[in-house]
């Protein structure tokens, strides 16, 4: 049972204490790094109706390490009347915590103090950009690299049966997907929106998401929602779907917009975009969910649509002052990305689609990094989902041109040129049409016959297996249309779009070579050792695997080995 702290606050005016008493419940009096902290809080009474629970309800606290710096953190308001707030803390390290809170509810104060152990936890912790190597990333608590390998679920919580939503991210989570995009408030009427008319409102899932009470919720264009509350049923299930995603080591980018351009999305509108209601809504998503370690934050998805940089200047300063953890945070976009030196981004995103935003184009996106003297990871967010040919602007791409063999090569381009990639699965697995079991890039659900992103789990074995976060682009040390990623003299990672052979400058000494099969993720020794201008012919290849793509993992061999 949780230890209950009962605190009477009194109103200016003498009035029964009994009629004022606030209740603190602390979830737990241990509790594991990198874990959740929270205290309920809950009033005797509602607030009189005058009172609006989400604007006059402040709870705010102060958490603190033996030996460490105060922590400031913002509490939430959790029920449509008042009656009941939660503040959360994540402690990131093990030790004795002291806490003080404090709360304003309309005319009524409390606070409250305790303490609690925060123990040892084997959880990874939460995603921080790489000190030492500033283009990846680490997880904080066990030091692991990162190895981003990140699909589209924008509208995950769209699922009505949540359990869809379990089997979804464990389906991906089991595919080594460990990031997923999920959308916080769009609408639309159905798949049609971008041209897949498989993808359709159905009993079990909905194209509306509802941050806000909303008079007609399934009015596409005109839901009436109130801004000045919030959907605590809809945030509820949010908290539940990151619980679970944490569960896999599955981080999830929180966007809290999708397409805002669109009919009935953005209630604010360029005339109210700042104002008080849209400025509560970033700080309430940050207050519930910040304490979830799997959090990151995308100010929106391609906000150039219907706000100006300004704007995403704000926000993103906004979540960056209110997150007390650090959560790793960008914005979604178009082919540029305008805020590489800006205090609260840490990563740069981009939307460039097929080959335009391929190899060539994240060796330009990470040399222009470079250049401002900030280095940090560069992600293309979006490069067209398989099978996904939209009429309107899909630019004439036909099958195969958005393949799932198609998405796989440009992934290795992106991940060979130092940087990294978000895909999406198709779609034509259809909801409420056709084959009823898939919805892909969509909501996240998909069944056996989806197998593109095993083809992705391959780059995911070869990567993983070295120092990747060591190795720079070095396609000079190749043959023209090979990519080569290197620690020269250490190790060489080596991309063979097509063809049989290809010839790589080894810096001095031996080397062991392995041919790696992207298709298969099948690993082949090669001749031993291997020095100086180094030419191959990959194993088992003949004429007809002129199309076929093979990787070359070239490493140094100790002094004295023969292996």
């Amino acid at each position: 049972m949780p230890v209950i702290l009962t605190l009477l606050a009194a109103f200016v005016a003498n009035q029964p204490s009994e009629r004022n008493a606030v209740v603190f419940e602390p979830n737990a009096s241990q509790v594991e790094a990198y874990g959740i902290f929270e205290v309920t809080v809950r009033l005797a009474e509602p607030l009189r109706e005058e009172w609006n629970p989400f604007r006059d309800i402040r709870l705010e606290g102060e958490f603190q390490l033996d030996g460490g710096e105060p922590v400031k953190v913002e509490g939430f308001c959790d029920s449509s009347d008042g009656s009941i707030s939660r503040i959360r803390f994540m402690p990131m390290r093990p030790g004795r915590v002291n806490y003080t809170l404090h709360l304003h509810a309309g005319d009524l104060h409390a606070n409250s103090s305790g303490s609690f152990t925060v123990n040892p936890s084997q959880r990874r912790g939460a995603l921080r950009n790489d000190p030492e190597h500033p283009f990846h990333f680490i997880w904080s608590n066990t030091g692991e690299h990162f190895f981003w390998n990140s699909t589209t679920t924008y509208w995950l919580l769209g699922w009505q049966d949540e359990s869809i939503i379990q089997q979804a991210i464990d389906r991906l989570a089991d595919k080594r997907i460990n990031r997923i995009r999920v959308a916080l408030n769009g609408r639309t009427a159905d798949g049609m929106r971008w041209d897949e008319p498989m993808v359709v409102n159905t009993d079990q899932f909905k194209f509306h998401l509802n941050p806000w009470p909303a008079a007609r919720p399934d009015n596409v264009v005109d839901p009436g929602l109130d801004t000045s509350r919030f959907d605590v049923a809809f945030w509820q299930k949010v908290e539940r779907m990151l619980a679970q995603a944490r569960q896999r080591d599955v981080v999830v980018s929180i966007i809290f917009y999708l397409d805002g351009a669109d009919p009935g999305v953005d209630p604010f509108g360029k005339e109210r975009m700042g104002c008080e209601e849209e400025l509560a809504y970033y700080r309430y998503g940050v207050a519930r969910l910040a304490a979830f370690s799997n959090v990151m934050w995308d100010v929106s998805n391609e906000y150039h649509l219907f706000r100006n940089e300004p704007w995403v200047e704000a926000m993103g300063k906004l979540i960056n002052e209110h997150d007390p953890y650090g959560h790793l945070i960008s914005v979604h976009g178009h082919g540029e990305f305008p805020f590489r030196t800006a205090d609260w981004v840490n990563f740069a995103m981009y939307q460039s689609w097929d080959e335009n935003g391929g190899h060539a184009f994240m060796l330009q996106q990470r040399a222009k990094q470079a250049a401002t003297g900030r280095a940090m990871p560069q992600v293309n967010e979006e490069y067209g989902y398989e099978d996904h040919y939209p009429t309107r602007w899909g630019g004439g791409v036909k099958y195969p041109g958005r393949s799932a063999d198609n998405r796989r090569r440009l992934a290795w381009g992106i991940y060979m040129a130092g940087g990294y990639q978000t895909t999406g699965e198709r779609a034509d697995r259809g909801t409420g049409k056709n084959i009823d079991s898939g919805g892909g890039w969509i909501n996240g659900r998909g069944d056996s016959t989806m197998q593109m992103l095993d083809g992705y789990a391959h780059i995911v074995d070869c990567f993983t297996g070295l120092k990747w976060w060591e190795l720079d682009p070095h396609d000079e040390l190749v043959d023209d249309g090979c990519y080569c990623l290197a620690k020269p003299g250490e190790c060489y990672l080596v991309y063979i779009p097509r063809g049989l052979t290809t010839t790589v400058h080894l810096a001095e000494g031996q080397y062991r070579a392995m041919a790696f099969n992207p298709r298969t993720g099948r690993r082949t020794p090669l001749q031993h050792p291997v020095s100086g201008l180094w030419r191959t012919r990959l194993p088992g290849a003949s004429p007809s695997d002129l199309e076929d793509d093979w990787a070359l993992i070239i490493e140094r061999q100790a002094a004295g080995s023969s292996q």
